[in-house]
């Protein structure tokens, strides 16, 4: 098996800013904030839209289920086009644009709306924790305390306990995220913490669950993105496109004690396999957007995706290789550690932010070099590993 690769480019999006809003009540709302705006964004009509994707993991965060045709709610013209609802835990978002993918492959439609959405924060803080710890294998992980940040801790655990520990590393990417999440105008945290604050344990900065503390924690958060995805020819004439050089997803075991969870194999196999259908490696990146649900993932991705030998992804942290101005800037939005993740939002969030930089819409966050993306979107404890390479059009 390989990745992928597309005749297909984003060629619009929105994005509402990710927190508690208080003002988009449930899931409907918040897919109203960006559904006709991202149509708009392609300078399209909802008429030259074919089929309608939307991520939402939800898992009980609202009473409504069966949502793909909230969509329509929001833009009402939408109606009667195929419109499906998809899940694969944090990476829900990425499942629905694979389905948008396959779908324009298949010669099916030209043109797709792809919605993110999650709505979190009416749900009390330990119910959200229960329905965050269904993303894990509840048999033999259901009882570990503090949720998911608990498997997190487990992983982290066994990484110091094979590499030394890696706190200064964690606190350094904490902090990075933190400083580029203000330049994000969407993000749920715009607020340069410091290193400082994030390595020392402190009132305000807790253990959530040894060794990780709150700021290695990402947020629970509401928001919604959207893009619009279309064929090559519709690209051609769009006013930006960022198209879709290759794509890989790769599915690992559910538990994590039938892997060796410090490798994040599943993650390393969808680098590997989209690198290889893009024809291009680590080098040819100008810059990416990797899902640090937790700050020990982002420091094992680095070692992932081949940025670093194993057990030394420290290095690229502490080093200063992934900062903004460094030799391969990841997470310049601010990450889901200072953006915010709202579970079915965060695919579809990075893929937009990705496709700005690369169209040189991305405001205060955008890099002076931007031609080449890698994004990679991972479900649970490195299970469902999506990995998408995008390039500037033209």
């Amino acid at each position: 098996m390989t990745g992928h690769t597309h005749d297909a480019a984003i060629i619009g999006w929105a994005h509402s800013r990710f927190g508690k809003i208080e003002d988009a009540p449930d899931a409907e709302a918040l897919i109203g904030l960006v559904a006709r705006q991202a149509i708009e964004h392609a300078g399209l009509e909802p008429a030259d839209v074919d089929a309608v994707f939307l991520g939402q993991f939800n898992g009980g965060f609202t009473p409504q289920e069966f949502p793909a045709s909230l969509m329509f709610q929001a833009v009402p013209e939408l109606r009667f086009r195929p419109a499906t609802r998809y899940e694969n835990a944090c990476a829900t978002g990425s499942a629905a644009i694979h389905g948008a993918l396959d779908f324009l492959g298949a010669k099916r439609g030209r043109v797709t709306l792809v919605v993110g959405v999650e709505k979190m924060t009416a749900t009390p803080g330990p119910r959200v924790g229960e329905i965050l710890l269904s993303a894990s294998h509840l048999k033999t992980e259901g009882g570990i305390e503090a949720g998911f940040a608990g498997v997190f801790a487990r992983i982290a655990e066994a990484y110091f306990q094979r590499h030394g520990d890696q706190s200064d590393a964690l606190a350094a990417i904490a902090a990075k995220n933190h400083k580029n999440g203000v330049d994000n105008p969407w993000a749920q945290m715009r607020k340069d913490l410091g290193y400082e604050f994030c390595r020392a344990e402190s009132e305000k900065n807790p253990f959530v669950a040894r060794p990780l503390k709150r700021t290695d924690c990402s947020l629970v958060s509401d928001g919604a993105a959207a893009i619009i995805i279309a064929e090559g020819d519709v690209a051609k004439s769009a006013p930006r496109a960022a198209r879709f050089r290759a794509t890989a997803h790769v599915q690992d075991f559910l538990p994590i004690a039938r892997r060796d969870i410090t490798r994040f194999e599943g993650p390393r196999e969808a680098w590997a396999r989209a690198f290889e259908a893009a024809g291009m490696g680590l080098s040819d990146l100008s810059f990416a957007e990797v899902h640090d649900c937790f700050t020990i993932a982002e420091l094992i991705e680095y070692e992932a995706m081949g940025l670093t030998p194993e057990g030394q992804g420290h290095r690229a942290i502490l080093e200063g290789w992934t900062t903004k101005d460094g030799k391969l800037p990841i997470n310049r939005s601010g990450g889901l550690k200072a953006k915010g993740h709202p579970i079915g939002a965060t695919g579809v969030s990075m893929h937009a932010l990705a496709a700005m930089q690369l169209c040189g819409e991305a405001g205060d966050m955008q890099l002076p070099r931007a031609d080449v993306a890698g994004v990679f979107n991972m479900g649970g404890a490195a299970v469902a590993n999506y990995v998408s390479i995008l390039e500037r059009a033209g």
